[in-house]
């Protein structure tokens, strides 16, 4: 890449992810737990600007609400930079600009996405063509989402969630997302299911997680019916009881047209499948209607990518 290049502003996208599948195993030693996860990269994406700076600096807004979004190192863009800067020898810094839409705090990986599009982004400013396998292995060190993100596409994850397979996906999968303000605590809704698992009603699979057959069967054959009979999510339980509310909504969607209704990873923000995209805007009407910010999405799309 040349030196003229190399100073130019590069602007990254990044998708947010629905997890179509979510099981998890029971806690480890260590605190965390392994999962089995069907990812599916949807149309809401989060834009990074990358400009050169001699310090390391970030912007956040959007149109979702960003107040609890860090404008310090626990952001976890400018970490990435950070990571990136080192891996080159890059001795300057960058300022990242980023507009927001992936619901914060909400279950589909915003954070994430904007980590991986500040990856990409910098690889491409500093001119590291580090390439796409080397770009995963950064994620990884960041969380165990940031490395989908940068996939994109379908795909199950295993161990933590960061080890990926792409999955085939035909055709398309239509839904209405509808998020909710004050996000929930990824630690925290895991807590609350090791909790509710010590009662006698919810139990850790015995064997290792792994996703049902069914659902991959579902993806291959671009069948939004056969794949609504098994999207499932063990953290819904959890998020569920610390916002009951989302029971509500769950129910009014299901009750007005959706194939299947679930929360969205560690929530609060709750995923309607639905037929196709007209069903989907009839949905997004309705949910509308009874006073929800509900907002039409797809999939599967592509991971974080250079625009422009």
């Amino acid at each position: 890449m040349s030196e003229a290049l190399a100073t130019e502003r590069v602007h990254a996208r990044a998708p947010g992810k629905l997890n179509l599948f979510f099981e998890v195993g029971a806690v480890q030693d260590d605190g965390y737990h392994d999962v089995a996860s069907a990812y599916q990269a949807v149309s809401l994406f989060e834009e990074v600007w990358a400009e050169p700076s001699p310090e390391f600096t970030v912007s956040v807004s959007g149109t979702v609400d960003v107040a609890g979004v860090p404008a310090d190192d626990r952001n976890l863009a400018l970490r990435a930079a950070r990571l990136v800067a080192k891996e080159l020898g890059h001795e300057g810094g960058v300022h990242l600009e980023i507009v927001k839409r992936v619901p914060v705090a909400g279950g589909m990986g915003g954070g994430s996405a904007d980590a991986a599009a500040a990856l990409v982004a910098c690889d491409a400013l500093w001119g590291g063509e580090l390439g796409s396998a080397h770009l995963q292995r950064l994620g990884a060190k960041l969380g165990a989402d940031v490395p989908f993100a940068l996939m994109g596409g379908t795909a199950i994850g295993t161990g933590r969630g960061d080890r990926l397979s792409p999955a085939l996906a035909q055709g398309r999968f239509d839904w209405v997302v509808v998020p909710f303000e004050g996000g929930l605590s990824t630690p925290e809704v895991y807590r609350h299911l090791d909790a509710l698992r010590e009662g006698p009603d919810i139990a850790p699979p015995l064997r290792g997680p792994s996703v049902d057959t069914a659902v991959l069967h579902a993806l291959r054959a671009g069948d939004p019916v056969a794949l609504a009979q098994c999207v499932r999510n063990d953290l819904q339980s959890a998020a569920l009881s610390l916002q009951p509310e989302l029971r509500e909504t769950l129910e009014l969607g299901e009750s007005a047209g959706a194939l299947a209704g679930m929360v969205s990873g560690s929530g609060p923000t709750v995923a309607f499948l639905t037929l196709g995209s007209e069903a989907a805007l009839d949905l997004q009407v309705s949910l509308t209607a009874a006073g929800y910010n509900a907002l039409h999405v797809h999939g599967p799309v592509p991971g974080a990518r250079v625009v422009g």
